[in-house]
């Protein structure tokens, strides 16, 4: 595979690589609450957005 194929996932290796149901992220996606695309009726999501999103999504810790 090369580098560009593996910067693109599916639903199926994206709810693997985030650890929910492939439902849920297809609920979260529809609503626009995860970076994704359709392609036709498939869905297609960046690695590298996938991670930025998560790094800006992460709730700050509290300090004492």
């Amino acid at each position: 595979m090369t580098e560009n194929q593996d910067n693109v996932l599916t639903i199926e290796e994206l709810a693997v690589y985030l650890k929910i149901s492939k439902s849920s992220l297809y609920k979260l996606a529809q609503k626009g609450e995860v970076p994704g695309q359709k392609v036709g009726k498939h869905w297609r999501f960046r690695r590298d957005i996938i991670d930025q999103w998560l790094a800006d999504s992460q709730t700050p810790s509290k300090r004492k």
